[in-house]
């Protein structure tokens, strides 16, 4: 089946609600790069970025009816990603928090000028060694921020917001984070090539997490 890619997401969300969960596909296909790339920045490898990510799409549908678009879907989604990513440390700061009460109240640093089609199949293939290697020298609090606000693309206040930290902490952050890595990669890579989650990838991940809305569906 073609599902129509031109709803938004709150009217996806509202029809997902309503019964029509095959159209959950959608917002896993708009969303698996942000959440992938987030989980890659807390050092989790391929497989389990790949399982937190499936754990934050099987949460956030079993509490779809819940968001009340305060935010936007995909800094609820994030939201939910970074949960899961302190779960899995024990790091989590907000120790009373859990998922089902999670809710949304809660100028690019890079060129594509320089990149050649070649280059750019390449990095979509496989994560570059050299990006990943300057990103791992970078202290989490610096490498987390960059990765939402260059690599993802949110605003500073979605960041603070994700984060539970001021815009001043996000905009210091995100400069020195810059200041680490911007003579290493900034003359060679794009934002796009940093933790890409590239086609097969996103295959996979739609059927896994549809596979377990089918049965949180058979199970009701």
């Amino acid at each position: 089946m073609e599902l129509p890619q031109t709803y938004t997401d709150a009217e996806l969300v509202k029809r997902i609600v309503a019964g029509e969960t095959f159209l959950f596909e959608i917002l896993i296909r708009r969303n698996n790069s942000f959440l992938y790339r987030l989980g890659r920045s807390y050092r989790y490898n391929h497989e389990d970025t790949q399982d937190l990510m499936q754990d934050t799409f099987v949460d956030a549908f079993t509490h779809l009816a819940k968001f009340e678009h305060r935010c936007s879907l995909k800094t609820w989604l994030l939201k939910i990603m970074l949960y899961n990513c302190f779960k899995k440390q024990n790091k989590w700061a907000f120790k009373n928090v859990k998922a089902k009460d999670i809710n949304e109240q809660c100028m690019p640093m890079f060129s594509d000028d320089k990149h050649t089609d070649t280059s750019k199949t390449v990095l979509n293939n496989e994560l570059n060694m050299i990006i990943e290697d300057a990103l791992e020298k970078i202290p989490t609090d610096y490498r987390v921020v960059f990765t939402l606000r260059e690599a993802n693309g949110l605003k500073g206040a979605e960041v603070a917001e994700i984060l539970a930290i001021s815009e001043d902490s996000v905009k210091t952050r995100l400069s020195r984070a810059k200041r680490m890595l911007r003579q290493e990669i900034e003359k060679i890579y794009s934002k796009e090539d940093i933790y890409q989650f590239n086609l097969i990838y996103c295959d996979k991940m739609v059927n896994r997490v549809m596979d377990k809305i089918n049965v949180i569906k058979n199970q009701n």
